[in-house]
């Protein structure tokens, strides 16, 4: 019986810690919607240094790259891809202890480019996890890229 109870408790705590899907992401004019204030945000998009992060690079074939992260973000036991279209894909990534982090990635064909942006969803400080996170997907997406 006490073991039920604390499964509860934690799966409540576990669930409060995701937060609610914010219904503000996707892209409007070719744009990620602005990083907030608070340090638990990354964007390649971001004008100011404390959110600024470098958007992923690939040479080649651009549907091919993105598809190369498509694949890169299922393989990553931390993340469930959410939506995908042509040129746009939204991620969650679950943190170790049940938090929810939002990202985003824009493929920009003309500048070879995928814009990311990577957010908590609760919380103000994040302790550089999205950014930490973000260049590991960078590694592996280069990794990947480098197989072809």
């Amino acid at each position: 019986m006490f073991q039920r109870i604390i499964l509860a408790v934690c799966s409540l705590v576990i669930a409060a810690c995701a937060g609610e899907r914010p219904k503000y992401l996707g892209v409007r004019d070719g744009m990620f919607k602005p990083c907030p204030s608070s340090p638990n945000c990354v964007s390649s998009q971001a004008a100011d240094e404390k959110h600024r992060i470098s958007p992923l690079a690939f040479k080649g074939e651009p549907g091919q790259a993105f598809s190369s992260l498509k694949h890169t973000l299922v393989s990553r036991s931390d993340t469930t891809v959410t939506e995908t279209t042509a040129e746009y894909l939204r991620a969650e990534f679950r943190t170790r202890i049940g938090f929810v982090d939002d990202g985003e990635f824009l493929l920009d064909r003309s500048q070879s480019l995928i814009h990311v942006r990577s957010a908590s969803r609760l919380g103000y400080s994040d302790l550089g996890k999205n950014r930490s996170r973000m260049e590991e997907i960078r590694q592996q997406f280069q990794t990947t890229e480098g197989q072809k």
